[in-house]
């Protein structure tokens, strides 16, 4: 190995951090005598070599018969020579994915002379190998008759239960590349017959090797893919280099079968199952077919409220989060969550999220009173499983996120129950230290309004203070002047007096101070000093409020309403017609942002673009008719996972109905 490292120009090859010369002494490295050394070199190896994937690089041809020496070594370390040979498999698999110009032309001929390599690498003595090597023979891009003989021949002979599964999705694979040819017909007849091996896993490989070619197959073969993921041999696919998971992972894998929005196989998941993985993943996958179809609601609801009494807290907590979830679909079974309100059993995340605060989030998702007193006791506590501030997750294809949302954000949907709450709030503002808190605290105020007036006093307290004085002004702002009455004339002098103060948040005291008071001057000087170049988008909002007092900023206005953002588009045309009455200018602005979601595409600055067309009335039909059909569309309308995608599909669809009566 050394006389060939050195005969290699690495000096003029690239990789991922620039200049390949330090290839050489990782794989020394690797080849060492020290095993923490030696796998911390492969993976630095694996880093430089591939990093995120993208592209070949000059160095990889290069270093790939090195790779295949170093996994070959039974001297080195066999988790050295692992993370060797995935390197291996992912440079071998991006081969085949990349576009031609970022595959470095030195690939293939590298790949071409090594494939010898990879094969005897499937009869090494380490079962982790071969496993390594079926997997990477199944992603390569080679054609399927050089490696089927192999692959069927090492199949026939090998004895460890893991390395057989690995074989035959090797087989699937290789065949799927070439599917014609004398090999080709021979594998895929001992494929078709390991659907009736005697071993579930076996026959479970079987369906998923053939099913690339056959998508109707997992559909014919539901029941034994259910039979064989439910069965407790189903952990042996931990040991796998395929799918290296156990029964969760398997569930999502298999689920991903079914070509067709059913809910069959996920409902035959959801039946009782004394492995908690088992049922733990089932509740996942069936969050996951909620978060994409509407449809899916009616058939699993039933089997999600069945799982509430689990003896499992991780089942119990899963199962009230999705119903929450659900919101008001899930109304029928307010009583059975209700009783898991003393259900303080936690999870074992580092949250520590309890039962009982899942059953709150979803009594409150559906304006149920029972949620108040536990969620009085929320407020006061220093220690909860909300989310500490406001989150998104990201979508992810058949799987669901089990968290709560913020305090802030549950008691955002309970404004009727706000004369029960704002005591406990107010009691709160006198004694909090925190300003993320406070902050989120006066959020919830200010988005209550008027309902929220009971908390006045101490808002008032709150404004002689320079730290706290921003957040109370932003909740009396929101509680407004029929709110506050003539308990705010206090406070309109202390926001009169901050608003021209020079202060970094006086733009906050001149807004609070003009929906307190009704003085727009303080707030219109402020946008003003914000507005020399670009107008900052919560100054648009506020011009938006302002309405014809702002009028002067039409032109403007009218420019930014074809800005490429499209949050500041919204935002202009809104305030254009707030402030002018122009529908003109700003009904094909905002429709232009919307029209996405007649095909079901779906982002957050749509749903105030179709309530600010709701507010213009009449002149926004255009935009009414684009978006008839799309409250008949079964796909949820979102862009986050977990809680506050199915949250965003319903503010969405409520808006669109608003919409469309008032242009009706």
């Amino acid at each position: 190995m050394g006389e060939g490292l050195n005969a290699v120009d690495w000096a003029v090859l690239r990789h991922n951090y620039g200049s390949a010369e330090d290839v050489p002494l990782l794989v020394r490295r690797c080849a060492g005598p020290d095993p923490d050394d030696a796998v911390d070199a492969a993976f630095e190896l694996c880093n430089h070599l591939f990093h995120q994937g993208g592209w070949i690089c000059s160095a990889a041809p290069a270093a790939l018969p090195f790779l295949l020496d170093l996994a070959a070594r039974a001297a080195v370390p066999l988790p050295g020579r692992r993370v060797v040979l995935r390197l291996v498999r992912r440079l071998a698999a991006e081969a085949g994915r990349v576009e031609e110009r970022f595959l470095d032309p030195g690939w293939h001929p590298a790949w071409e002379r090594g494939l010898p390599q990879v094969l005897v690498l499937l009869t090494d003595t380490a079962p982790e190998i071969r496993r390594d090597a079926a997997h990477l023979l199944g992603v390569c891009d080679s054609p399927g008759e050089l490696v089927l003989p192999a692959l069927t021949r090492c199949r026939q002979a090998e004895a460890d239960p893991a390395t057989r599964l690995d074989l035959v999705l090797a087989l699937g694979r290789a065949v799927g590349r070439q599917p014609a040819g004398p090999h080709a017909t021979e594998v895929l007849e001992l494929l078709h017959g390991l659907l009736g091996a005697p071993e579930a896993q076996t026959r479970l490989a079987a369906v998923h090797a053939l099913a690339p070619n056959a998508p109707d197959l997992p559909a014919h073969q539901a029941d034994l893919l259910l039979e064989a993921v439910r069965d407790p041999s189903v952990e042996l696919w931990r040991h796998t280099s395929s799918v290296d998971a156990g029964a969760q992972g398997v569930q999502g894998w298999t689920a991903a079968l079914f070509t067709e929005r059913s809910p069959a196989f996920v409902l035959g998941l959801l039946e009782d199952h004394p492995d908690l993985d088992q049922r733990v993943g089932a509740l996942a996958l069936a969050g996951g077919l909620l978060a994409r179809s509407r449809s899916m609601t009616a058939g699993l609801l039933p089997a999600l409220a069945g799982r509430l009494d689990d003896p499992a807290v991780e089942i119990r907590f899963r199962a009230a989060e999705l119903l929450a979830c659900l919101g008001p679909a899930a109304e029928a079974h307010a009583d059975q969550v209700a009783d898991l309100l003393d259900d303080t059993a936690a999870r074992g995340t580092r949250k520590r999220e309890t039962v009982a605060e899942a059953a709150l989030w979803a009594l409150a998702r559906v304006n149920d009173p029972r949620c108040v007193p536990g969620l009085i006791e929320q407020i006061s506590r220093t220690r909860s499983g909300f989310a500490n501030g406001s989150t998104g997750y990201p979508v992810t294809a058949g799987r669901h996120y089990a968290v709560l949302p913020s305090l802030r954000e549950v008691l955002g949907f309970l404004p009727d129950h706000a004369e029960l709450l704002v005591p406990a709030i107010g009691a709160q503002l006198d004694a909090v230290t925190d300003d993320a808190v406070l902050g989120s605290l006066c959020q919830v105020l200010a988005d209550w309004g008027p309902a929220a007036r009971a908390a006045v006093p101490q808002l008032l307290g709150l404004l002689e203070d320079d730290r706290t004085w921003a957040a109370a002004a932003h909740a009396l702002a929101g509680i407004g002047t029929a709110g506050i009455g003539t308990a705010g004339n206090g406070a309109r002098d202390l926001l009169l007096a901050r608003s021209s103060s020079g202060e970094a948040r006086a733009d906050v005291a001149a807004w609070a101070y003009w929906k307190v008071a009704g003085d727009p001057g303080p707030a219109l000087e402020a946008v003003g000093r914000t507005a020399e170049g670009k107008i900052p988008r919560p100054s648009l909002r506020r011009l938006a409020g302002l309405g014809p007092h702002a009028a002067h900023y039409a032109d403007r206005l009218r420019a930014m309403s074809t800005d490429h953002d499209l949050w500041t588009r919204v935002e202009a045309a809104h305030a254009l017609w707030a402030t002018t009455g122009d529908t003109g200018t700003s009904v094909p602005a905002m429709t232009s942002v919307v029209q996405g979601l007649a095909e079901g595409a779906y982002s957050p600055v749509m749903l105030p673009a179709v309530r600010h067309l709701t507010r213009i009335g009449p002149a926004a039909r255009p935009a009414a008719r684009l978006l008839g059909d799309v409250p008949s569309l079964d796909q949820r309308l979102l862009s986050n996972g977990g809680w506050r995608g199915f949250t965003q599909d319903d503010a969405i669809r409520a808006a669109l109905e608003e919409l469309l009566a008032f242009c009706d």
